[in-house]
Formats: C-alpha cells, structure tokens, sequence
C-alpha cells in the first residue's frame, strides 16, 4: 500500500486553494493530505484544507520557525511550502529534515537574493539578464532626481518597495495637480509627484523605494521547477495582455528565466516576472514561491504542484514538456465555502486538530474536513 503524502501550506494566497486542488487530483495512487494556517479565520485556505489551524500572531521569524518545527513534528509533514518567513524556515532546513520534512523552497543563498529587488537587478544583470534602468530611493531629492532622469528619458515614473510582494505599494507618479480627476471612478495606483514629495520630506524615518520606468504589455510569468542540481524541469510562460491570458514557451522569455532558475539555484517552484521596455523583455521580478496563477497550467496538460511535491520528495519527475498549450482565456472569481460563523465562546486551552478545525477562534465552528475541496478551473 502506497502511503499518503502530508503538505503544509502557511499563510498562503487565497488563490492556491487551486494549488491544493491539483495536488489531490495527482495522476498517482498517492493520497495527499493538506494542512493549513493562517492569521485570516476566513481564508478560503483553511477551509479547503484536510486540518487547520489559526497561526499566533506577532512572532519574530526565529520564533515562528520554532513554531513551524512543532507543527511539522506534531503533523506528521512530508513536505511544507512555506510562504512567510521563507528565508527564517530555510535557513533552518537541516531541522526539518531531520524532523521529516522536506522543504518546497530554494536554499537561503537564492532566497537572500531576491529579498531586495535591488540586489536582485544588480545580480541578474551580472549574468547577462536585461534590467530596465533603476533608481534606489530614500528621500525626497533622491525621488525628485530619479523621476527627471525618467522622464528625460521618455519614461513615466513609478516605484514600489524594494521588498514586498504582490504589487503591495506600487504606485505611478503624474505630474497633474491632485484634483477631481483622481476623485472620480475607482482609485487608482496615480499619485501627483509633487505630493510624494511632501509626504517625504515631512516623514520621520526614510523610505526604500525603487524607482524605474512603467513597463509595458505584455507581462509573461515564467513559472519554473528546478532540481536540487540547479537544472530547470519545467518553464513555461504564462502571458496578460489587459484581461486576456496565455501561455507561450518562446525563448525570449524562457531562455532568460531558465538562465536565472539555473543560475541562482531557484531550487523548486520560483516565478519570473518580464514585461516590455521599448522593444525588448526587461525582468519585472523574481518570486522564490509558487505563484498564485500556477494551477492555470492545468490548461496546458501539466500538474506542476504535484511535480514539485514529487520532486521534494526526491523522486525526480524528470524534464516536463507541455504536451499542449491552452487556448487563450481570462479570469472570473467564483465562490467559495468558508467555515459557519457562531456565537464567540471562551477558550481556556488550546484544543488539538484531529482532522477538523476546531483549532480555529472561539467563532469558528468545527466543519468535515475538505468541505471546500471541490475544483473550480
């Protein structure tokens, strides 16, 4: 009998309930079994998941590694994707090991690089990856010299944090005085320079913003798999345009996301952002974790989560070519079931999970597991 397969997903997007979904219609005979965690009672993770539980609040990375370490021994965990505080919990990999657990996340060396989208550029440029041209910024001046030069150049402005994911901060920088434009319709990531400006010179502490030109269309995602020998399993490119979606395996996005895969020991899942500066791909960024729109390979014949659970789990699935590309497409949200809300009570103990969530807050109700397991593709 072959036995079953125990992943943990902390903190994750919303969207991987698809990522679990995948991994329980593998094309083996292996069952998988989820856990969850998570600070939100009402992410759809949870309810998804086989067990969950509702992670503790305001932990230091070293502390939260402690607790992941428990979880993994207490759970019986084969393989743990960890989202938050990746770099803390990989550069403890040997303990999860030695607990049991493999981890679905590149090496700390990998991880540390791309942390700092700065670091980041300044390293792939080293390998011959084109960047759009940059500025690092943490103060008024420093914004008000990067925006000219952008501009000087024939580019519209905008930054980000230099560490952050999910587009968390980005913003576009006018020249247009604040006024009834910015007020109509939904709001937008436009704001007028001149009150950037003034927000940084009146802060108390310094910014760490990047700042470079707006890049265009298309954005190609580069999802990859890459074995602990720094060779890439699979790449393929997913591509938007406005609401359209894509996939494309041409080499003017594959060939440079593979040469930082390989290069840089993005071992396991990574995703490598580009879109257009002029004419030409320049990189947008590198995430070292899953991205939440991998399931929509599923489209192309391939279930990569399963891949790079089997992969982990040493049991190389070899070089994966797609054996179609999807036709193009585009996404709409669906529902999704979410644990019932009742009368909050006290807790005096933490209780165990034994398959339920009944580890959840006082309002949360115990629910059967995988309650919110069905597909939606």
């Amino acid at each position: 009998m072959v036995s079953r397969v125990r992943v943990w997903l902390n903190r994750t997007y919303a969207e991987n309930v698809f990522f679990m979904d995948q991994l329980r219609r593998n094309p083996s005979d292996r069952a998988v079994e989820i856990h969850a965690t998570h600070g939100d009672p009402d992410s759809p993770v949870l309810a998804a998941a086989d067990t969950a539980e509702l992670e503790p609040e305001g932990l230091s990375p070293a502390a939260y590694v402690e607790y992941a370490l428990t979880q993994c021994e207490r759970r019986g965990i084969d393989v743990f994707v960890p989202r938050l505080h990746q770099s803390a919990i990989v550069a403890h990999r040997a303990e999860f090991e030695a607990a049991g657990t493999a981890l679905l996340a590149p090496p700390p060396e990998a991880v540390a690089v791309f942390e700092d989208k700065v670091v980041a550029y300044q390293a792939v440029e080293s390998i011959g990856v084109p960047v759009p041209p940059w500025w690092r910024v943490r103060g008024a001046d420093e914004l008000l010299i990067a925006v000219e030069e952008l501009e000087r150049m024939g580019h519209r402005a905008c930054f980000k944090p230099a560490s952050g994911a999910g587009g968390v901060g980005f913003r576009m920088i006018t020249r247009e005085p604040f006024g009834l434009s910015q007020l109509r319709g939904f709001p937008g990531p436009q704001v007028p320079l001149d009150l950037v400006l003034e927000s940084l010179r009146r802060a108390e502490e310094p910014v760490d913003w990047l700042v470079m030109p707006r890049l265009e269309q298309p954005e190609v995602s580069v999802d990859c798999l890459t074995g602990p020998d720094n060779r890439v399993r699979l790449a393929i490119g997913r591509t938007k345009h406005g609401r359209r979606r894509g996939f494309t395996l041409h080499e003017q996005w594959l060939e440079p996301a593979r040469r930082i895969a390989e290069g840089f020991g993005l071992h396991h899942l990574s995703n490598i952002q580009f879109r257009m500066l002029g004419d030409r791909p320049v990189l947008m960024d590198v995430n070292t974790r899953p991205a939440g729109g991998l399931h929509q390979l599923a489209q192309c014949g391939v279930n990569v989560p399963w891949a790079a659970v089997r992969l982990a789990l040493g049991d190389d699935p070899g070089r994966i070519e797609p054996p179609f590309l999807g036709q193009d497409y585009t996404v709409v949200s669906g529902p999704r079931p979410l644990l019932p809300v009742t009368v909050p009570r006290r807790r005096t103990e933490s209780p165990a999970v034994t398959g339920t969530l009944d580890a959840l807050p006082a309002q949360a109700t115990p629910v059967e597991p995988r309650a919110a397991s069905g597909a939606l593709q």
